[in-house]
């Protein structure tokens, strides 16, 4: 039954006590969650469906594995996850885990995919290729700023094809015309097409000169009759790759690419395997190939009769030591060859690899290089081998909510077929199930409230909320102790809501609107105005503002600053004429002076860790503490002293919205709190959940929506350059032939299509006992205009497709209101 739980070794057998608590920990699993954690090694592939307790189960399995296999702070499981959010709430589940069976947690490390590639990539500078004494990472917002300048630099350079996207399908000689097709071009046109078909390129793993090679070979296949988008793209990209050169700056893509040419040394990659005991990757479904690569490599444990020369089945290529790697050493076209013979076998090194996701809920496919295709493969193949787990039980919703959920699904998909579209169908058919009775999961697939599914259609938008109102204020007055949000496709629709409750309801209703909460952290100011005051402690206006942190923070008592912070020597170090001041300022003296031994006795590295431990953060606070620490550091590289340190922090602080981290957990996470309507999106609603979730405004203009073109850049034609080039991008990648304009801006469509619905199925799938849905008959053409001083324009909408389908289905579910 737990043979692999009972496994013992002669030289350190199990104590009875130690065996007592796996057990309790896999006794606490459901069935899927249990085969995670009797895995003994190998590849492991887990399909997870919403509210199965994936993480849950990885938590269990990760910390089984420690114990059982002894492992330490030199031979370490690797935990990898795709937000610093999850990577936290994981850690905190493992560490409870391990605290339970009185194991320290020197055993495991968890990282994003990125800090995981800065580590490897900055231990081995010389082989990285990355002297990142010398290099800055640049953030989002430099990096935009620097595609423009490649833009500029490429229009220049390449008169004549910039001067065939100025002439566009239909030239105008007018000068006012061309004025202003050249300033769509060069501030949206073209930035959109480089960030895209860069991003993709680069994450999986393709050169310049690969791009090149690509456009040539599209080139050669077609008529001719449309732009050579992927040589344009091509240009831009080795333009962006010059001017990062040129400036001693490196992208988030380079850190991914060092570190693999890291791993391209036979010593730096058994150094690194050596270390590793095995990885588990949560979210697979969002990895890049060149992503799922890195974890590969980590994860092999080379035979001794594998040669020196050679990477194995993780090889990437000793030439490639360049911006990217060449896509035929990266993407693994051979999924379906027949299994291996006994001989390749025993020559076949081991992977110690278990990914974890759902590939229907990968949502972030249409923005980033990110695509289900190859986690479903990765699944595909392993599935022959007898090497997946199929986690189809949830218990976090009502059964009506699951059966809406999987009939959405199986629906969508025929609806796909019937359209004959050659795209991949939107979903995998794994139906959610729910748990068995004597499932351990307390109030599992919980009674529905109401008919636990509603349908509505108001009369229009302002109908919508004001349904949605009622309702939540009936809900919590019933029950304070409940959970609900609404969950909406755009920032814009969230500020409507948020605005129409304020407007009827006041403070009748707990709102929290997580867009305006996220607009800003208080983390970086509070850090900086501490590391502040630890740089210059004798200055007034930094204690002051020190002060106030810890006041603010209720840390120290209620008192007047300002006397404290007019004579800061005295404060602080009080001579013997000195008054020794009141018991508050001797509680706020202390503080103080812990402080600044903090900064004598640690590295400026570990300062703002520190501070956000003696702040008393939360979970949350502290996870956006760490993912400030880690970006000072990486643009700190080569000079580690306080005022880099400073001068960096400085910059966060006056030119950027530093995004907090929130943790996937509901024990301090403000999005879940009991008593109090949330208003978020559908992306980032994903991970958590509710037990009423409103789902408003399910228009077809919105979900699936569809792919149009600006009238400012319709002289290009229908259709928009950058996505074209992401479909004919990936179209290599998957092996397809490369499609031309119109056909690529069609695979590009679908793509989208299919992605909304999985979005919309990931919002369904967050509900625990109410599922509320609507569409009104009118709605605004477009949210971007909203305007809380403006009146809004409605006009008839039709409806999402699915929502009529599941009023056909749900008949019962069907609402309606009558004032």
């Amino acid at each position: 039954m737990v043979s692999f739980l009972s496994r013992t070794t002669p030289e350190q057998p199990i104590s009875d006590r130690l065996q007592t608590g796996l057990n309790s920990i896999r006794n606490q699993l459901r069935d899927g969650q249990r085969q995670m954690a009797d895995w003994e090694g190998g590849e492991l592939a887990v399909s997870a469906v919403p509210g199965s307790g994936k993480s849950t189960g990885m938590a269990g399995a990760a910390a089984i594995a420690i114990a059982q296999n002894r492992l330490h702070i030199h031979h370490q499981l690797v935990v990898v996850t795709f937000t610093r959010s999850a990577a936290a709430s994981l850690k905190g589940k493992i560490r409870r885990h391990l605290q339970t069976l009185g194991l320290p947690s020197t055993g495991f490390v968890v990282h994003t995919l990125h800090g995981l590639a800065l580590q490897i990539a900055t231990r081995h500078p010389e082989l990285s290729t990355l002297s990142l004494d010398a290099l800055t990472l640049i953030s989002p917002n430099r990096s935009h700023q620097l595609l423009r300048q490649s833009v500029e630099h490429w229009a220049n350079s390449h008169p004549r094809l910039y001067k065939r996207l100025l002439e566009g399908n239909q030239s105008d000689g007018e000068e006012t015309e061309r004025l202003r097709r050249q300033g769509v071009l060069r501030t949206e046109v073209l930035p959109h097409l480089g960030y895209t078909a860069i991003h993709e390129a680069k994450s999986s793993g393709l050169l310049p000169s690969d791009l090149f090679e690509l456009a040539q070979i599209q080139e050669s296949q077609t008529s001719g009759e449309h732009y050579p988008i992927l040589r344009i793209a091509a240009g831009l990209y080795e333009t962006y790759q010059q001017q990062l050169r040129s400036r001693s700056l490196i992208d988030y893509d380079d850190m991914i690419l060092g570190a693999l040419r890291v791993l391209e040394d036979v010593g730096a990659r058994r150094l690194w395997q050596n270390q590793v005991f095995a990885v588990f990757e949560d979210e697979a479904q969002d990895s890049s190939p060149l992503q799922a690569k890195l974890l590969e490599i980590l994860a092999q444990k080379e035979q001794s009769s594998v040669g020196t020369s050679s990477v194995g089945a993780g090889s990437v290529g000793a030439g490639s030591v360049g911006a990217g790697l060449s896509k035929s050493r990266l993407i693994d076209k051979n999924l379906d060859k027949p299994a291996p013979t006994a001989s390749e076998s025993a020559n076949k090194p081991t992977i110690n690899l278990i990914r974890v996701g759902d590939p229907n809920q990968a949502i972030n496919s249409t923005f980033t290089p990110a695509d289900p295709i190859y986690f479903r493969q990765f699944c595909d193949r392993l599935r022959n081998q007898n090497q997946l787990i199929s986690l189809d039980c949830a218990g976090r919703s009502s059964p009506i909510i699951l059966q809406a959920a999987n009939f959405m699904l199986q629906w969508v998909n025929q609806h796909i077929q019937q359209q004959n579209q050659p795209a991949p169908l939107p979903f995998s058919l794994q139906r959610i199930q729910p748990v068995p009775p004597e499932d351990p999961q307390p109030d599992a697939n919980p009674a529905p409230e109401g008919k636990g599914l509603e349908l509505y259609t108001p009369r229009d938008v302002f109908q919508s909320v004001e349904w949605i109102g009622d309702r939540i204020k009936t809900l919590f007055t019933q029950d304070p102790y409940r959970s609900a949000a609404v969950l909406v496709r755009t920032n814009d629709q969230g500020r409507f809501v948020a605005h129409q409750l304020r407007e009827k309801y006041g403070t009748e209703i707990n709102l929290f609107e997580v867009a305006e909460s996220d607009r800003h952290s208080h983390v970086p100011a509070e850090i900086l105005n501490l590391l502040n005051f630890l740089e210059r402690p004798h200055s007034p206006d930094t204690l002051k503002a020190a002060l106030t942190v810890l006041a603010n923070r209720r840390l120290i008592p209620p008192q007047d600053l300002n006397a404290l912070a007019s004579l800061p020597e005295v404060f602080l170090y009080p001579g013997p004429l000195d008054s020794p001041g009141s018991e508050t300022s001797k509680s706020a003296r202390r503080y103080c002076r812990a402080l600044l031994r903090a900064r004598l006795d640690l590295p400026p590295y570990q300062l703002i860790p520190f501070l956000g431990l003696a702040l008393r953060y939360t979970q949350n606070e502290l996870a956006t503490a760490d993912k400030l620490a880690e970006r000072v550091t990486q643009q700190t590289l080569g000079d580690s002293s306080l005022s880099a340190l400073l001068r960096v922090l400085t910059e966060i602080v006056q030119s950027e919205r530093f995004e907090p981290v929130q943790v996937d957990t509901a024990d301090d996470s403000p999005y879940m709190r009991l008593g109090q309507l949330t208003i978020i999106t559908m992306h980032k609603a994903k991970g958590l959940d509710w037990d009423y979730v409103f789902l408003p405004f399910l228009h077809k203009n919105m979900i699936p929506g569809s792919f149009w073109t600006p009238p400012q850049t319709r002289f290009l034609g229908d259709f928009s350059l950058a996505e074209v080039a992401r479909a004919q991008i990936r179209a290599y990648l998957h092996g397809d032939p490369i499609p031309e304009g119109n056909e690529a801006w069609e695979e590009a469509e679908q793509l989208k299509t299919a992605e909304e619905y999985r979005l919309l199925y990931v919002a369904m799938t967050r509900a625990k006992r109410l599922l509320w849905m609507s569409a009104a008959n009118k709605a605004p053409f477009t949210w971007s205009k909203f305007n809380v001083n403006r009146q809004m324009t409605l006009q008839s909408q039709p409806v999402c497709p699915i929502f009529p389908a599941l009023k056909r289905q749900f008949p019962e579910s069907g609402v309606s209101i009558k004032h």
